[in-house]
């Protein structure tokens, strides 16, 4: 593991919620770790000096508001990234990150939604897909659809699940101890319920590497990087923890008991001191593993 950041005190008036996508807020956070990820990634495509130069073609599927993007075409300054996501609002955000970053020359995007597009996007060098599998029905068959989408000796990295978000201790001084716990509980209830009825939802074991071999490619490491902002945190990961709190409470409100959601809601609470935008106990740490696999055979 590695990548421990930690995040500048707050220090000022109440902060607001901000403005935004929460998967936006979250990629930020994140940041941090994309880097790291993409110079490991670096790292395994070639020698010390040569592997940022060899990677001409990058694909970021699921690209959501372009931050993976941006971080990829940095590392790899010799590079043309796609974008490519089934949301026209956040390409567009996409573009504004890539223009202020002084990227737009190199940085494009492409709508596509089903996993058959994938295949129509290459060749790339390199494709970097977070999270996007578990929305897909058959993840196998997208997990093919990428790797036909790869040059040979191409890399195929796919960050899936790892380590659920932490962020409140386990006795916040309101409620039942135990909060965070129950909630993780009850986004996987209804995430699994979710999956069922993706159209084509096939169950698989979700053995990355193996999935990655039965799409034709070889295998070469996974990584887990820690995400780690100690408390006190700072205006922008409060911001998102807020949102997160959210959009939990709209989603899965009604499938928690009532003293939970009661403390949901004061967890809210944008003006009482136990609302995650003031509490000082408020952290954030979660691990990210990225899986990598190469095509490392001629294309058909």
């Amino acid at each position: 593991m590695t990548s421990a950041h930690r995040a500048p005190v707050f220090d000022g008036e109440a902060p607001g919620e901000a403005p935004g996508a929460e998967p936006e807020q979250e990629t930020e956070l994140h940041s941090g770790f994309l880097t790291d990820a993409a110079r490991w990634l670096g790292s395994l495509l070639g020698p010390a000096g040569r592997d940022t130069a060899a990677v001409r073609r990058i694909l970021d599927i699921g690209s959501g508001p372009g931050v993976a993007s941006c971080v990829l075409a940095q590392v790899f300054p010799q590079s043309a990234v796609v974008a490519v996501d089934r949301s026209a609002t956040l390409l567009a955000r996409a573009e504004d990150r890539a223009a202020e970053r002084g990227l737009t020359e190199r940085i494009v995007t492409r709508r596509a939604e089903l996993p058959e597009e994938f295949g129509l996007l290459g060749p790339a060098d390199l494709i970097w897909t977070g999270n996007v599998c578990r929305h897909l029905g058959d993840q196998q068959a997208a997990l093919r659809s990428l790797a036909s989408a790869l040059q040979p000796g191409g890399m195929l990295a796919v960050a899936e699940r790892g380590l659920p978000p932490r962020f409140l201790p386990r006795d916040i001084g309101i409620g039942k101890p135990g909060l965070q716990a129950r909630l993780d509980a009850a986004i996987e209830e209804r995430f699994a319920a979710g999956r069922a009825r993706l159209p084509g939802a096939t169950s698989v074991v979700e053995d990355w590497p193996c999935l990655l071999a039965s799409a034709g490619l070889v295998p070469t490491g996974s990584r887990t990087f820690l995400i780690d902002f100690p408390a006190p945190l700072d205006l922008g990961a409060r911001r998102h923890l807020h949102t997160r709190l959210r959009l939990l409470l709209d989603e899965h409100g009604e499938h928690l008991d009532l003293v939970d959601r009661l403390t949901v809601e004061q967890l809210l609470d944008r003006d009482d001191c136990t609302g995650i935008l003031w509490r000082p106990d408020a952290f954030y740490l979660t691990a990210v593993t990225v899986h990598t696999a190469r095509l490392c055979r001629p294309r058909a």
